[in-house]
């Protein structure tokens, strides 16, 4: 009566045999997909196409198993797919284990940030190494954060970098040049508004300086006057109440420099 240890022996050589057998018939449709010679005959014209296509899913899952090294798998910036139910045109194949993606609709899905094609039941075994892509990634706002930066391979969005660019090359952090530019601004008025900004904000330098009584600082007269006297007209009610907050500064810096502005 054999062992226990050659009926493992046996067990796993015969395991090793089914193995290479497996390795030995995807290999011959590889190279057949890729046109290789494999024999006397050529594989019929039926089943070219989605032998290429086979192949090529074959390939393309190889090169992400080979590009997860230990050394990748704690990227930068860790992104998860953004897996979506898709139906897909034509024969296609799981990019995680190669296999035939069956069905004529919602065959499989899609990673909408870079275009990966899964089995459903695969997506969750696909590791968290998401590498958005240009061509699915095509807006700025409303869109995750690690997914923006990842696809234009930035440390955080340009359109920050932009916008404070933008910002701190007109906040001035020079009083005197503040007060400077705000009389450049004033001189484009004309006459009769110019005297009658200037009447009025005389009278409102008078009211602060009863602040005591009348709790009125500049401040507070500056959230009262700004909308009335800043305000563009035509302007819609969205824009006009995002500017809200300047419109008050811009007034608060009037009343209390009135004597140096006017």
């Amino acid at each position: 009566m054999p062992s226990r240890e050659s009926y493992e022996v046996h067990k796993g050589e015969k395991s090793l045999v089914q193995k290479a057998k497996r390795e030995a018939n995807q290999e011959d449709i590889l190279a057949a997909a890729l046109g290789m010679r494999m024999g006397p005959q050529k594989p019929p014209a039926t089943i070219w196409q989605p032998l290429k296509l086979f192949a090529y899913s074959q390939l393309t899952s190889l090169v992400r198993r080979a590009t997860l090294k230990e050394s990748d798998r704690a990227p930068k910036y860790e992104k998860v797919h953004n897996f979506k139910v898709h139906t897909f045109r034509g024969p296609h194949w799981c990019e995680h284990c190669a296999s035939f993606m069956w069905g004529l609709m919602a065959q499989g899905v899609k990673c909408a940030d870079c275009g990966l094609n899964v089995h459903k039941q695969c997506s969750t075994m696909v590791p968290s190494d998401c590498k958005p892509d240009l061509k699915h990634v095509r807006k700025v706002y409303s869109c995750d954060l690690t997914t923006l930066v990842k696809a234009h391979n930035t440390a955080r969005p340009m359109v920050v970098d932009m916008c404070i660019r933008e910002i701190e090359s007109r906040e001035l952090a020079d009083p005197e040049k503040k007060l400077e530019a705000f009389r450049e601004t004033l001189a484009l008025l004309p006459q009769s508004h110019s005297e009658t900004l200037k009447y009025l904000m005389a009278h409102l330098k008078r009211v602060t300086l009863n602040e005591k009584d009348n709790l009125m600082n500049a401040e507070n007269l500056a959230i009262v006057f700004g909308p009335t006297l800043m305000r563009a007209p035509n302007l819609d009610a969205i824009t006009a109440l995002n500017d809200i907050r300047y419109q008050r500064q811009v007034v608060e810096a009037l009343i209390k420099n009135e004597d140096v502005l006017f």
